[in-house]
């Protein structure tokens, strides 16, 4: 049978399936997925668990044998066998199908596969799992649907988040969903209770001292020159390389260039933003941020980005940290002689 990722807690309740198919390429929801099954299984008794990685010279026969094996520790096993991309050939599909039809019933057969593809979907192997076991295909979170799987797992911590807050996380994880965990279970250590807010997500990283170059990306957006030299002191303190830093700088450079061009020659800014993925309130802060730059100084910038460039590289004479406090001072809107980063 074909089951949804949400179906999937309400079919553990219920007598277990001899074999299990987890495929997708969203990597923390297939490890989860996975999680929940191998609790569930430990819970029904099965205490033993043997992993199979199918890599080089993986011989699939192997699979009859682990079955077939009696552990002197436990009566019931879970064989996991971690497929990643590698396809299934006709050998591996024959030993699969086998198997399944003699599933002994101490044992419980869990693949965990990336992405299928179309034909994959349709070999022997594939319908015998369906037939027999349980499938769960995991799809991707898509940018539109992102708000709402954020809010979902905040609601699972019992955190509340407005509608700011939860742009700004859409905005700084771009669609990595262990990213986004990651930030809500340090928010949720941070402000266990109460509405969170964007101000305050923005304030608990500075608090904390716990910056990184999208924190950086925000700020400078945001026009706030004086935060901007804070966080790059700290992301020096804490060991980040100047070419991520520079990196990160040339990317919004990039992107605050390509809208003004736009808007200079009469895009509407949605349809810029649409072609360069912007969204939600960043967009907002990145409109105002293009305007208050000339085309002239984002070439500029770019032009010194490469030099800076050069200096990392050691082809050139100069302090790293110092341009990149230059960079980004003139990003955020302000002209100022720093001397703070030598």
């Amino acid at each position: 049978m074909k089951l949804s990722v949400e179906q999937l807690t309400g079919h553990l309740q219920q007598p277990h399936a001899p074999v299990y198919l987890i495929s997708g390429d969203e990597p923390l929801i297939s490890a989860e997925c996975c999680d929940q099954l191998r609790s569930a299984f430990r819970q029904k008794g099965f205490s033993e668990r043997e992993v199979l990685h199918v890599e080089g010279q993986f011989k699939w026969e192997y699979l009859l044998e682990c079955a077939n094996a009696l552990s002197l520790f436990a009566e019931q096993k879970l064989i996991e066998i971690r497929l990643g991309s590698h396809k299934v050939n006709k050998a591996a599909s024959d030993i699969i199908q086998e198997y399944i039809a003699h599933a002994p019933p101490e044992n419980i057969l869990l693949i965990i596969a990336d992405k299928l593809d179309a034909g994959a979907k349709k070999s022997a192997w594939h319908k015998a799992i369906e037939q027999k076991g349980v499938c769960v295909e995991i799809w991707p979170v898509e940018i539109n649907q992102l708000p709402g799987w954020i809010r979902h797992r905040a609601n699972s911590k019992k955190m509340q988040l407005d509608d700011s807050a939860v742009q700004l996380l859409c905005d700084r994880v771009e669609g990595n969903l262990l990213a986004a965990k990651q930030e809500l279970d340090k928010l949720h250590l941070l402000h266990p209770e109460g509405v969170l807010t964007a101000e305050q997500i923005v304030d608990a990283v500075s608090d904390n001292s716990r910056y990184d170059v999208y924190g950086l990306m925000d700020t400078i957006a945001l026009g706030q020159s004086e935060r901007c030299i804070k966080i790059l002191n700290v992301l020096r303190q804490e060991g980040v390389e100047p070419p991520i830093v520079l990196w990160a700088l040339t990317r919004e450079i990039r992107t605050l260039y390509a809208i003004s061009q736009g808007l200079e020659r009469g895009l509407a800014y949605d349809t810029i933003c649409q072609k360069e993925r912007i969204w939600g309130k960043r967009k907002q802060a990145l409109h105002r941020c293009a305007k208050r730059l000339s085309l002239t100084t984002l070439e500029n910038l770019l032009k010194t980005s490469q030099q800076l460039d050069k200096v990392i590289k050691g082809m050139a004479t100069g302090s790293p940290w110092l341009m990149l406090s230059d960079i980004t001072i003139t990003l955020s809107g302000t002209r100022l002689q720093l001397t703070s980063l030598p």
